[in-house]
């Protein structure tokens, strides 16, 4: 598989690994390049760009390098080096912005006994709430925890790799972990989304940013339809 990699896929998954080999050996890269929440005083502007080349952990790494070297290079050679690269990296963008307006209506449900005691949201959005009454105490730390919590990982970027394919090959068959039969991309990419959409509304998906892989795939799947009604015009 790894021989057949195209240049940028290529150099993508390289330079994850050589940062998640800086970050093993740093551990303090995380607070500076993981995507914070923008309003946490943790936040960068530049982890917008450079959480997509954090990860959490040995496997977390090795699923989705795996899967973008199974995707990345069918892609590649069919837009060209270029839109390829955009359309990873603006994927990873919608990722970003999709999660964090989940995460600003899951803020604003936690500070709701917050605001109903007067607090300001703009106060509490910043974390600029001063010392908290008992009562008040569980509505400040879930606020907090959003606060000081991080996104890490390719996987949005990845998501928007894996729609654009679904796109441009629906009737590819693919397998997939515990199901012993090839399914139609067309088919099991849907899927796919509506199992990270309700992981996500209900909470069950543990530390998973389900909403990041929606992010990326929708921006994936908009931006590969676009380029192909555009495909005569846009050189």
């Amino acid at each position: 598989m790894f021989q057949q990699l195209t240049p940028i896929t290529k150099n993508i998954i390289i330079l994850n690994v050589i940062v998640f080999v800086l970050a093993y050996l740093f551990p303090q890269m995380l607070g500076n390049f993981a995507a914070f929440f923008p309003t946490s005083p943790y936040f960068k502007s530049w982890q917008i760009i450079t959480h997509m080349f954090m990860h959490g952990g040995f496997m977390h790494i090795a699923f989705n390098m795996l899967t973008l070297a199974s995707f990345g290079p069918v892609l590649e050679r069919f837009l060209g080096d270029k839109k390829f690269l955009i359309l990873y990296f603006i994927s990873g963008l919608g990722a970003f912005v999709l999660f964090n307006l989940w995460e600003l209506f899951q803020l604003y449900q936690d500070a709701k006994p917050m605001i109903a005691e007067g607090y300001a949201f703009s106060d509490i959005l910043y974390g600029n709430f001063g010392e908290i009454p008992r009562n008040l105490e569980e509505s400040a730390m879930s606020v907090a925890e959003i606060l000081k919590t991080p996104m890490v990982g390719a996987s949005g970027a990845i998501f928007g790799v894996i729609a654009a394919f679904s796109v441009l090959y629906p009737n590819a068959e693919m397998f997939i972990m515990f199901i012993p039969f090839p399914i139609k991309a067309k088919v099991l990419f849907p899927i796919a989304i509506v199992v990270s959409l309700f992981l996500g509304i209900s909470g069950s998906g543990g530390n998973i940013a389900h909403f990041a892989h929606i992010g990326g795939a929708l921006v994936g799947f908009l931006l590969v339809k676009y380029w192909g009604r555009n495909r005569y015009r846009i050189n």
